[in-house]
């Protein structure tokens, strides 16, 4: 009895630590943020320059010596984190709940608007350390997410409407595979390197087994991974092929998917999803296999490397002038 009451009173400390954390990073973002508007508006209104800056770095120095991290190089950077931001109200709550250093490395590697928002809320969704979100900048997610073409099954689409929590590209770079490679070595590299697995899937996923057995009739079958989404309160399956996409790869996924709503899911639970992670896939292939699957299944693909960034970004803005082009198409026809 006592003990279970010390631990309450152990979680009171940590909460009330977690709040005083909190409450510190705002009161800093909010620090960073004035002085960032007050350098800014001195750089308009009074002529302020490098030199300005410089001497204000120095005066704050000899002044106020027990101050760290106002140098001129971060003086500039608040002022570049305010012009940053100051136009979008709307992410004002978001800056201020992540760390300082997780906010310098968006807006000084991220290039728009759009991507510093997609960025900061994953951070705050994800929890991500600067390493894992350095990671996933280098990895293109953002760029990926934006030109990824998702091809869900009709039935994952009815079930999950608004479903935006899977991938339909992945990268596994941290497992050093070595082309060609087999799912066995995908698996158990997969295994192997689970904390940056989970990282690439999202931590909503919770991993249940590997090789996960069921039972039908008097037969034995394995499925390659099975983990549990917590977002979306459903087993997800995950078979994986070192190979390209085939339409008859569905027809085993979507026995196992029968199977674990029939003898493992919990009445509580929502209808189980099935996930083909391909080496490589042919999206209109994936788009006919799909278009009249009755089972919630999505088929995604899988990269050994850190995908070329540029590129990406390319692929990104070709996209979004196609969309703009066909946008002025249909104005055009509708006059």
């Amino acid at each position: 009895m006592l003990e279970r009451q010390f631990a309450e009173v152990t979680d009171i400390i940590k909460q009330s630590r977690l709040k005083a954390v909190k409450s510190v990073n705002t009161e800093l973002i909010n620090l960073y943020w004035k002085i960032g508007e007050y350098i800014s508006d001195r750089i308009d209104s009074a002529g302020w320059g490098q030199s300005v800056v410089d001497r204000l770095a120095e005066y704050l120095k000899k002044r106020e010596p027990e101050l760290k991290g106002f140098s001129n190089k971060n003086l500039w950077r608040m002022r570049q984190f305010y012009e940053t931001y100051k136009s979008s109200p709307k992410l004002s709550a978001l800056l201020r709940e992540i760390s300082w250093s997780h906010n310098l490395l968006i807006f000084s590697r991220c290039k728009t608007i759009e991507e510093r928002e997609f960025y900061l809320k994953l951070t705050k969704k994800e929890n991500y350390s600067f390493r894992e979100l350095d990671r996933q900048i280098t990895a293109g997610i953002f760029e990926r997410t934006m030109i990824g073409n998702l091809k869900l099954s009709t039935a994952l689409r009815e079930t999950y409407p608004e479903i935006n929590n899977l991938k339909d590209s992945y990268v596994f770079e941290f497992l050093n595979l070595i082309e060609p490679h087999s799912e066995k070595e995908l698996q158990k590299g997969l295994i192997q390197q689970m904390k940056s697995f989970i990282l690439e899937l999202g931590r909503d996923f919770i991993f249940i087994g590997q090789e996960y057995k069921i039972m039908v009739g008097n037969s034995d079958f394995y499925i390659d991974l099975l983990f549990f989404h917590r977002g979306l309160q459903c087993l997800v399956a995950f078979e994986l092929k070192a190979d390209k996409f085939k339409p008859e790869h569905l027809g085993q996924l979507n026995f196992y998917l029968e199977a674990l709503d029939r003898d493992v899911k919990n009445k509580n639970e929502n209808p189980s999803i099935g996930i083909l992670l391909c080496k490589d896939k042919d999206n209109e292939v994936v788009e006919y296999a799909l278009s009249r699957s009755l089972s919630s299944t999505m088929v995604a693909e899988y990269k050994t490397q850190l995908p070329d960034k540029s590129l990406l970004q390319q692929k990104l803005h070709e996209l979004f002038d196609t969309n703009n082009l066909e946008g002025s198409n249909v104005v055009t026809d509708a006059d």
